[in-house]
């Protein structure tokens, strides 16, 4: 059985971390580099380091934060925000990034997927997406949760799989700092349509959430989470060792 992995996220804005509730609200919460090595020190899996204002400001992401951030963990860390060519990869991996996360950059030239799975293989490129339900569909949306792309959620999913993303996180825009749970609907509908590895990120809100997560959808490969994780309600040890003891396959 495969091991479940636990992802902090920090998002990142003017080099600082933050939180908000639907992308809405945000408050300050850390320093990146400071809160990265303490989720180390604690048992987390992984990182994900998002500079969540970079594509909407037209530029790449903090440069220097991610490398701040990389040089105090010994964890993977996936890194994303304003990835929009293969120069941003380049320089995502350069900064120390083991995986790269791209989410606008691939809506607007879905090409980007093929050309950095065939550069740097597929284990490195990540496909990142805000999904909401409109009606009884799942859909894609960009612009920070605010835009409505047309695009239904399994399928792009599907073709930016068959053009190399190696795997996902998959955000939930109705669950985002709710704290409600994970869409369990959502992320089982993922799982059946394509054969990467799920993050499934988006409604976590306390252990028994993580729980639910990966005995009801056993096929997700990882559970990330934010707000829970950066204010002390939920502390990785105590979650590993209540997953372990639900028979959950986690390395403590």
């Amino acid at each position: 059985m495969r091991i479940k992995r636990i992802i902090p996220c920090l998002d990142i804005k003017n080099g600082r971390v933050v939180k908000g509730v639907k992308f809405l609200g945000l408050r300050d919460v850390s320093s990146p580099a400071e809160l990265a090595k303490k989720y180390c020190e604690c048992g987390a899996d992984e990182l994900a380091f998002y500079d969540i204002t970079a594509s909407g400001e037209g530029r790449s992401l903090f440069a220097d934060v991610l490398r701040q951030v990389a040089g105090c963990v010994s964890v993977p860390l996936l890194a994303g925000g304003g990835i929009s060519s293969i120069k941003d990869f380049d320089m995502a991996l350069e900064c120390g990034a083991d995986k790269v996360s791209v989410n606008s950059g691939a809506l607007n030239n879905p090409d980007l997927v093929s050309e950095a799975a065939k550069k740097y293989g597929s284990h490195r490129v990540v496909l990142s997406l805000d999904v909401k339900r409109v009606g009884t569909t799942f859909r894609v949306f960009a612009k920070g949760g605010s835009e409505d792309t047309g695009l239904d959620a399994i399928e792009w999913i599907k073709l930016c799989v068959s053009r190399g993303a190696g795997e996902l996180v998959v955000n939930s825009i109705d669950n985002d700092g709710v704290k409600g749970g994970f869409d369990l609907q959502m992320l089982s509908a993922v799982c059946d349509a394509v054969p990467v590895p799920v993050i499934a990120s988006g409604g976590a809100g306390s252990i028994d959430n993580f729980i639910e997560l990966f005995e009801t959808v056993p096929k997700v490969d990882a559970g990330l989470a934010a707000s829970v994780f950066h204010f002390g309600e939920v502390e990785i040890p105590e979650l590993k060792r209540a997953l372990r003891d639900k028979g959950i396959n986690v390395r403590l």
